[in-house]
C-alpha cells in the first residue's frame, strides 16, 4: 500500500461509497474541483482514501529527509487512469 494510502485500491469504493456520492467527491474539503469520469477511480483517489498529508510530512521532516518550505492548496485535480482513448 504505497502512495500514502489508508487502504488497498480495491477497498476504497466499498468503504467510501456509503458515505460519499461521486458528485460529493468532485469538491475537496479545501474547495478545489476534481474532474474524473471514472466512478471507480474517483473513490480510489478520494482524499479520504489517503493518510493525512500533515502526518506524512511531519514523519519525513522528523526523519531529516525533508525540510518543508511551503504549503500549497490545489485548485483543480484531473484524475485519469492514464489510458489513452481511441
Amino acid at each position: 500500500m504505497a502512495r500514502g494510502a489508508k487502504w488497498m485500491r480495491t477497498e476504497c469504493k466499498d468503504r467510501l461509497s456509503a458515505k460519499f456520492t461521486p458528485r460529493q467527491l468532485c469538491r475537496t474539503g479545501m474547495g478545489s474541483r476534481v474532474i474524473c469520469r471514472d466512478r471507480q477511480l474517483i473513490y480510489e483517489e478520494a482524499p479520504q482514501a489517503y493518510k493525512s498529508i500533515d502526518s506524512v510530512v511531519d514523519c519525513l521532516a522528523d526523519a531529516g529527509l525533508i525540510t518543508p518550505v511551503a504549503c500549497l492548496r490545489p485548485v483543480l485535480t484531473l484524475k485519469t487512469s492514464g489510458e489513452k482513448s481511441a
